[in-house]
């Protein structure tokens, strides 16, 4: 990321310039390395065009390592390999930093730790447990594994909203379009032309001499109130709220419930599968869970260290459903836990697909409905009074 930076440099006064560092820390240490005094530091803020991304690419990074390692370098010279091709000066000194934290001696799993920003926790923890046994290669594979059913999982859901929210926003130009500017025309051909109106044309046309009389002011308090609900909805606190919300639906609820569960077991069957003992293991995934469901981890864990069987732990934290919990027996008997914890994750995600499928099929058409039938009620108070007078003709 690019900063603009102003400091004070011995010899040279206030000096103004542009610098490249992955972050605000990174470029300040580097301009005390040249003994100046930082006085101010921004990020450099670019347009939607030439706007790019600063986000570590951390995909791409793993791919690249994973080839590298097993082409046979050590994870060293893996390191300085990518540091060398990497074009971005950020991701470039970012892998540098991993490289000085281990020539410090730390491993490669305390250096990723250190870069919380640009690696999650679950990577580094997949990294703590094939340090143990040796296989990075291995469970780096798995990781990029999780990650792909995890992203396919995602993609799924953002295409099945896609039309809805087209929808939406066909539906609501039209409408707009209706009361902003066609409801206005009418009422004041109706109010030249002085009858009597049904009482629901009334209120509509009413609403048209509002638009025509205040149109500037109705305007900008729409403009404001979505503004206003952009902002609150993009509040941690507002959006803890609708999720507590959705949460009390029971329709929405129980399948955010089994979303949540399905994450955590898949996660937690590649920990176990690398080789981390399961309470470590449930310590380590427990921040995946949400907030009402993190207390029955704790619970588990805590069930888990009185000696308590893995099923009969669960249960108790209530991370459970009936499938799950059959399997975590069959994994008891037959000591694959981590086989078993990846067989439920994908039970799960399966019954998750069919549900957004189900919802999106039946979602769709009650919304073109609901759209259809709006529209269609605003043109028949438009033109009932022409329907009426018609008949009164006859």
């Amino acid at each position: 990321m690019r900063y603009r930076i102003k400091a004070l440099r011995p010899g040279m006064g206030v000096i103004a310039l542009t610098l490249e560092a992955l972050d605000e820390t990174e470029a300040t240490l580097r301009m005390q390395r040249e003994g100046a005094q930082v006085l101010s530091i921004a990020a450099e803020r670019q347009g939607w065009l030439g706007q790019r991304s600063s986000r570590f690419p951390l995909s791409l990074f793993t791919q690249e390592l994973i080839a590298l390692l097993d082409a046979g370098l050590t994870l060293s010279e893996a390191l300085e390999t990518l540091a060398e091709k990497e074009p971005r000066p950020e991701s470039r000194q970012l892998i540098e930093r991993l490289l000085g934290t281990m020539r410090e001696g730390r491993p490669f799993s305390a250096a990723l730790a250190s870069q919380s920003a640009s690696f999650p926790a679950l990577y580094a923890a997949t990294v703590r447990a094939a340090e143990s046994t040796g296989d990075l290669s291995p469970a780096l594979t798995r990781y990029m594994a999780y990650q792909n059913q995890i992203e396919a999982i995602k993609k799924k859901v953002i295409s099945a909203s896609i039309y809805p929210v087209l929808l939406v926003g066909v539906g609501t130009l039209v409408i707009g379009f209706l009361l902003g500017y066609v409801v206005p025309r009418f009422a004041s051909v109706y109010a030249d032309a002085g009858r009597d109106l049904p009482w629901m044309s009334r209120l509509l046309l009413s609403w048209g001499e509002a638009v025509q009389a205040y149109g500037g002011w109705i305007a900008l308090a729409a403009v404001l109130a979505l503004a206003g609900f952009g902002i609150a909805l993009a509040q941690p606190a507002t959006r803890a709220a609708v999720t507590r919300l959705a949460w009390r639906i029971p329709a929405i609820g129980s399948h955010l419930r089994t979303f949540q569960l399905a994450r955590f077991y898949r996660s937690l069957g590649m920990l176990l599968s690398g080789g981390i003992p399961l309470v470590s293991a449930l310590g380590m995934v427990s921040g995946l869970l949400a907030a009402n469901l993190r207390g029955g981890a704790a619970i588990t864990i805590d069930a888990l260290r009185r000696g308590e069987s893995i099923s009969a732990a669960f249960a108790r934290g209530e991370l459970t459903t009936p499938v799950a919990a059959r399997l975590l027996r069959v994994g008891e008997k037959s000591g694959r836990m981590g086989e078993m914890m990846d067989r439920i994750a994908i039970f799960h995600d399966e019954e998750m697909a069919r549900w957004v499928d189900w919802f999106t099929r039946l979602f769709e058409p009650l919304l073109m409905v609901f759209i259809g039938l709006t529209i269609g009620l605003i043109v028949v108070l438009l033109y009932l009074p022409i329907f009426e007078l018609a008949g009164s003709i006859q």
